[in-house]
């Protein structure tokens, strides 16, 4: 009787623990979720100032025709990435697809930026120096909303890696979470100097 009894406890501290664990991977993979959510936000905010900064650049940059349209272009794809990545926040292929289509709207805005140099009415024309502001002030957003996922992912994926929560997470199936990672390249290169 007394084995039975120490049996039983055994399997309900067991069951408990598992759960536990089990628990703990649901926390951490809802936590990189809202992460993502955050990102989101951000994002569509900045795709919402895109189409104004379009429009006020338009008027000075009549020969600059393909820039505007790059920027529009590259906006739509990243609002594409931006759906893809919503639908499954975490999958490897749809954070890929949204980093792809960051970097290329990163670069068309750093274009179109550069061009806007050549116009001095363009920049000292009130709208677009506000619009330029609150982009820059989206950009700082998405960065650090950026890093809060990266952080949660990164919480995740060590919470399913590690033993004994591993053999949870591969019995519930857990997947590994993908990182949001947008490669720049001119912020990797070490600035050159020269005289």
């Amino acid at each position: 009787m007394i084995v039975l009894l120490v049996l039983i406890a055994l399997v309900v501290v067991g069951a408990l623990w598992a759960v536990g664990i089990y628990n703990g991977l649901i926390t951490a993979r809802n936590a990189y979720k809202n992460a993502f959510a955050q990102i989101d936000v951000q994002l569509t905010r900045r795709y919402d100032l895109i189409p104004n900064l379009v429009e006020v650049a338009k008027g000075y940059m009549a020969h600059e025709r393909e820039t505007l349209e790059a920027v529009i272009k590259a906006r739509a794809a990243a609002v594409s990435g931006l759906a893809a990545a919503k639908a499954n926040p975490g999958d490897a292929a749809a954070m890929g697809q949204l980093a792809s289509a960051e970097q290329g709207l990163g670069g068309a805005l750093s274009r179109l930026m550069v061009v806007s140099e050549q116009y001095p009415d363009l920049k000292a024309n009130q709208n677009m120096m506000q619009l330029s502001e609150e982009l820059t002030s989206t950009e700082n957003r998405v960065a650090f909303a950026r890093q809060a996922y990266n952080d949660s992912v990164m919480a995740f994926n060590n919470k399913r890696e590690v033993f004994p929560s591993s053999v949870i997470a591969g019995m519930f199936n857990f997947v590994a979470a993908a990182l949001l990672e947008i490669t720049e390249p001119a912020k990797r290169d070490a600035p050159k100097v020269s005289f």
